[in-house]
């Protein structure tokens, strides 16, 4: 039942997104920031985040649980609690690096699962005019919640002893669910598990025969618009001569500011062009402004023009991202969950190895390698996935005639 009759409107149902945005913040920046601190090589701290973040991929498997028994409200609030709880212990035994790595993974899976039941959750309840609106809020949070956790972090951490900061911040993750007490939640689906895991391989079939998902799936699992350098940026503070402090106040302010601008500017962009072209057109701006950080000095103030831009760029992309799983998926879709858990699997796909190979990057020549890998193949994703797009010329709805 709704808090006294009211119904969020679009805008906060979209910030209901923002526990999942909280722990990926604390991932993307004082993850890394934290480990470097420790003296932790850096190709060592991308592969850390990197195996963390692939708990966001295996998890698509357990979709199907989403979709039965109980409401997908109760799995967002039940897994949005996890993800605290094990933000918390992560962090009071952040020196063993092995444990932290298993709970930052076992928490972040929890985090998708509960973004996974709210996207589920929240398609099924959007009428269809409203869909750009709502995942250009859905990303305005999940970013604002990585800036503010950078922020949090950061000076919880050097304010409190750990034993304080650390449940504070667990906490901090799970309270955003009070939203879900004002959106409209339609009742649990009480089949048995059996006949949704059953249901999810006849559906997954169904799905990956349509060209217009193949195409989309495509665009989610290449490194064309994936912008992982954001998630290793935070341990190369140092390579930019800027302290502690700094990378996490202006880091924290530019994750937080330029992916809430990407993500609301989606939407007129969006009135330009079909979205799947634009998804593309995205990811070539994007990699052409990384490779021009090339020919500015090491400085803060690069560091925090290369934080604050590349985070535009990705929310940007995930905004895109999210409406197409949004308008594929559509209205009173009984396995809408277990869908969008497929759609983020495969968009994470591309965070996981990319940050392998700029972190690799970064052991061959620093900066310069790390941001030149990232940008050289997005770009060359861009223009084999344009090419795919201009010969199977299939036609794609525009957004404002979507909105109609």
């Amino acid at each position: 039942m709704n808090l006294r009759g009211f119904t969020a409107p679009i805008w906060l149902m979209g910030m209901s997104n923002l526990s999942f945005g909280l722990y990926a913040g604390f991932i993307t920046l004082s993850l890394p920031q934290l480990l470097a601190a420790q003296h932790v090589p850096e190709a060592r701290i991308a592969t850390i985040t990197a195996t963390v973040f692939s708990g966001g991929i295996w998890v698509f498997l357990l979709g199907p649980m989403l979709d039965v028994r109980f409401s997908r409200r109760f799995y967002a609030t039940l897994f949005a609690a996890l993800a605290g709880t094990c933000l918390t212990l992560a962090l009071l035994n952040r020196t063993n690096l092995a444990l932290l790595e298993l709970l930052m993974l076992i928490g972040f899976a929890s985090a998708q699962l509960c973004t996974n039941a709210l996207g589920g959750w929240l398609a099924t309840i959007v009428h269809h005019h409203d869909e750009s609106k709502l995942s250009s809020w859905t990303w305005a949070a999940s970013f604002g919640g990585n800036g503010l956790m950078a922020i949090l972090a950061g000076e919880l951490v050097r304010a409190l002893p750990i034993q304080l900061a650390a449940p504070l911040l667990g906490i901090i993750v799970f309270i955003p669910t009070a939203i879900f007490l004002v959106m409209p939640s339609p009742g649990p689906d009480r089949r048995l598990a059996r006949e949704s895991f059953t249901k999810f391989v006849s559906e997954v079939l169904a799905v990956v025969r349509r060209r217009q998902v193949l195409i989309a799936l495509a665009l989610f699992a290449s490194p064309c618009a994936s912008f992982a350098l954001t998630n290793t940026l935070g341990s190369m503070g140092y390579d930019f001569h800027a302290s502690e402090r700094m990378v996490s106040l202006v880091g924290g302010a530019g994750l937080s500011l330029a992916g809430i601008f990407g993500s609301l500017m989606f939407v007129p962009f969006a009135k330009l062009l079909p979205l799947r072209p634009l998804y593309l057109a995205i990811g070539a701006a994007g990699a052409i402004f990384t490779t021009s950080l090339l020919l500015l000095h090491h400085t803060p103030a690069t560091f925090g023009i290369a934080m604050v831009g590349e985070n535009i760029f990705q929310a940007l992309a995930y905004t895109g991202i999210t409406a197409i799983s949004f308008e594929t998926i559509g209205r009173n879709n009984p396995l809408a969950a277990t869908q969008y858990s497929l759609f983020n699997a495969a968009s994470l796909i591309p965070i996981i190895y990319m940050q392998v190979i700029d972190g690799h990057a970064y052991s061959w020549h620093g900066v310069t390698g790390s941001f030149l890998a990232d940008a050289l193949f997005g770009l060359l994703a861009c223009a084999l996935l344009g090419l795919m797009l201009r010969l199977l010329r299939t036609p794609q709805p525009h957004l404002s005639e979507v909105a109609q």
